[in-house]
């Protein structure tokens, strides 16, 4: 009787064994499968590019915007309502200082002529925006979120210069620079702005 039985049991158990195996693929929702994520990096070095930027002021924005497009005479316009984040930072070139802006005067004092300030960057900070409604949008949401996104960073530069970020830029530079050459010559170090040189007339 054992002898008849052990093959009996050796076939329920391998047929339980497959079972295990093929009940998943069985049961599975062919309409809805288990999504495969597939990540495949190339990644090419196209440029190197030297730095000499120094930031000195960062200005953060918030703003609500409000974006209409009229696109069809009989139906109402489409619209966007945004909360928006933004930054712009403020900075001196250093790479623009040639040897003729230090001048040595005397033992005590040194002259350091510094470029004009510059508006670095200025971008959305997506992460802390958001969409607060869109309505009209005919399909074509997210060309107007887009559309509303572009207007808000270009907005971002003209709040931060209408702000005075250059005059804070280099305000700081005297706060930050002047105390830090100070220390490495050991002289008195006076900023002063380079002088543009003069445009010649255009020719016609």
């Amino acid at each position: 009787m054992l002898r008849r039985l052990l093959p009996l049991l050796f076939l329920a158990g391998l047929g339980w064994f497959l079972w295990q195996k093929v009940q998943p693929a069985l049961f599975d929702n062919p309409l809805n499968p288990t999504p495969r994520i597939t990540v495949t990096h190339n990644t090419v070095l196209q440029k190197v590019e030297a730095l000499g930027k120094l930031e000195l002021v960062r200005y953060h924005f918030k703003d609500v915007v409000e974006y209409k497009k009229s696109t069809y005479r009989f139906l109402p316009d489409a619209k966007v309502a945004l909360i928006v984040a933004g930054d712009a930072v403020g900075c001196l070139d250093l790479r623009k200082v040639q040897p003729r802006d230090v001048v040595f005067e005397g033992d005590s004092v040194v002259r350091v002529a510094l470029p004009a300030a510059e508006l670095c960057t200025w971008q959305v900070d997506h992460s802390q925006s958001r969409v607060y409604s869109v309505e009209n949008g005919f399909f074509q949401d997210a060309e107007l979120v887009d559309a509303g996104y572009k207007y808000a960073e270009a907005n971002v530069r003209t709040a931060a210069l209408q702000s005075g970020i250059l005059a804070q830029t280099e305000q700081n530079a005297e706060k930050i620079l002047r105390p830090m050459l100070e220390t490495m010559t050991g002289r008195r170090v006076v900023l002063t702005q380079q002088i543009a040189p003069p445009q010649l007339p255009g020719r016609r």
